[in-house]
């Protein structure tokens, strides 16, 4: 399973501004987008697009139409996604909005259109409350809807999982969430409890086994009520340049969890960011060609089948059910 977290500038204003040199990897994004979705249509795979509700709107104007009444007041200010300065509409502000780029996704086969918040909502920052995310996520659903989509999964900004919101996301009707992956350093954390210890035990952990990627057990996915936890397995970071030998590290880490996952029947859920591949767009695109060759591989020998979010929250057990959804779905 693949998720990806769609959000260009509203991820990462706090960290870049709109002009800087981070703005050609967003920019980037919106040509990695159409290959990444022919490499999927090409191996046959489902993927869950996690959108930042404010990408949907086609102009500043339709954008204010669909702000919530109450909003969350950080306390970090720096946060506030309502305080960022935003063109007229996609063709002079491409970081700030995308309508043309989820009207591609919505249109290709077996992508799933999901929600990452309507503003990028930190859900364990101080001063998210909870009626401001109450409020959010119906703004997500409303503009998603005047587009003629049905939003029924989440992926929560930043991976900030904050359980006090889960009947929120229940009474939205929202069926799964990505959780969080095993180990201490993939634990839910607000920006003042994300260590550089944690930061750098998830860049060793993408070479070499610190935690168990050997994917999620089908009876923990489908117990419990919705909105499940689909959860993460683990994070495809960019290709690091010159250096072969980290790539082929990681490249191993990820399959063999791969491997695993289809020997025994589990959940493998790979996931990252569209901007992730907006910089050495055809190095990046080739690595994930070697991930989905393994993939391919594992179709034909163990049965291994692609879904959306959506669908594995759905899915009771392996295969047989799989098998019938997967079917259905193509």
């Amino acid at each position: 399973m693949i998720s990806l977290d769609f959000e260009l500038h509203w991820g990462v204003r706090d960290k870049h501004a709109a002009a800087s040199g981070y703005t050609a990897s967003l920019l980037g994004a919106r040509e990695a987008i159409p290959r990444m979705l022919d490499l999927f249509t090409e191996y046959g795979i489902s993927a869950t697009w996690a959108t930042v509700g404010f990408l949907f709107a086609e102009s500043s104007e339709e954008l204010q139409l669909f702000h919530p009444e109450v909003r969350p007041a950080y306390e970090d200010t720096r946060l506030d996604p309502y305080a960022e300065p935003v063109g007229p509409d996609e063709a002079r502000d491409p970081i700030h909005f995308a309508p043309t780029l989820i009207r591609l996704i919505d249109s290709a086969p077996g992508q799933e259109v999901a929600t990452h918040t309507y503003s990028h909502f930190y859900c364990l920052e101080a001063g998210a409350g909870e009626e401001a995310f109450r409020q959010d996520i119906a703004s997500a659903q409303a503009i998603a809807r005047a587009r003629g989509i049905d939003l029924r999964s989440i992926v929560l900004p930043r991976n900030q999982w904050n359980p006090r919101f889960k009947k929120i996301l229940s009474q939205a009707g929202l069926e799964c969430y990505r959780g969080n992956q095993p180990g201490w350093m993939y634990e839910a954390s607000s920006t003042d409890t994300e260590t550089r210890l944690k930061r750098l035990s998830r860049l060793i952990d993408a070479h070499v086994p610190l935690t168990d990627w050997g994917g999620a057990r089908w009876r923990d996915l489908t117990a419990g009520a919705h909105p499940r936890d689909v959860p993460a397995t683990c994070f495809l970071r960019s290709v690091s340049q010159g250096s072969g030998m980290v790539n082929r590290l990681r490249l191993r880490r990820i399959t063999a969890g791969l491997d695993r996952a289809a020997r025994e029947g589990r959940l493998f859920h790979l996931w990252w960011h569209p901007h992730n591949f907006g910089s050495h767009t055809t190095e990046n695109l080739c690595f994930l060609r070697s991930v989905l060759d393994q993939y391919r591989r594992l179709v034909s020998e163990q049965g291994m089948r692609s879904l959306t979010m959506l669908e594995a929250s759905r899915c009771p057990a392996p295969p047989v059910a799989l098998t019938k959804v997967v079917s259905s779905h193509e």
